[in-house]
């Protein structure tokens, strides 16, 4: 439970936590808010991926009266396959029902512009929701466009397209094991907030 200008109360265990972890950041959980707006999503806690950073932003975001979920990923924990072909990173049918429930995905990312985009594409492929990508390494529209993922500026060619989910705005600079910089925190909140409204007015997304 979260105290502060606004109560918010967080159920921080949809089942017991696998793999390694500790708090909010267990392999294969939800931390479910009371209201279905954002859900964060983390990859499975491991030597390469680090999910400190994750229960940084949720804090921030709920800080700001933003009601925030956290799902950390069961698969995906092992070093990626070149190409990130099947087997290096999938989603289990019960994750994308629990993505699907909310309106908004942040997803945090590492410092590969490859498992990036692919990820992002895994993941927006199957859960059909507007999505914010937070990673360390810069990317923009055009790389996500480019490997058929739509986002809010930039199309790919119908043909070409290989996503139900939509990639709103990213924010880079963000290293896994580190603090949140405070302006990228604020960018964050800022981009979320924006989204929401544009999905209260039904504005903004294809």
């Amino acid at each position: 439970m979260m105290i502060d200008r606004e109560t918010q109360v967080v159920d921080c265990r949809c089942g017991g936590g696998l793999g390694k972890g500790g708090g909010l950041a267990q392999r294969g959980t939800l931390s479910e808010a009371g209201r279905a707006d954002v859900v964060a999503i983390a990859m499975s806690p491991g030597q390469r991926h680090i999910t400190k950073p994750v229960c940084e932003i949720t804090y921030g975001m709920r800080k700001e009266n933003i009601q925030v979920s956290v799902l950390v990923l069961y698969s995906g924990s092992g070093i990626p396959e070149s190409g990130m072909r099947t087997g290096s990173f999938v989603l289990s049918p019960v994750e994308v029902a629990q993505i699907e429930m909310h309106k908004l995905a942040v997803i945090h990312l590492g410092n590969i512009r490859d498992h990036v985009i692919r990820k992002t594409r895994e993941i927006l492929s199957q859960a059909d929701i507007p999505a914010i990508v937070v990673s360390q390494i810069p990317v923009d529209f055009e790389d996500f466009a480019e490997a058929g993922i739509k986002t809010r500026l930039v199309m790919p060619r119908d043909e070409n397209i290989r996503t139900k989910g939509i990639v709103m705005d990213m924010v880079s600079g963000v290293t896994r094991g580190d603090f949140c910089p405070r302006d990228k925190l604020n960018s964050i909140v800022k981009y979320v907030k924006t989204t929401l409204d544009q999905l209260e007015n039904n504005k903004g997304v294809a």
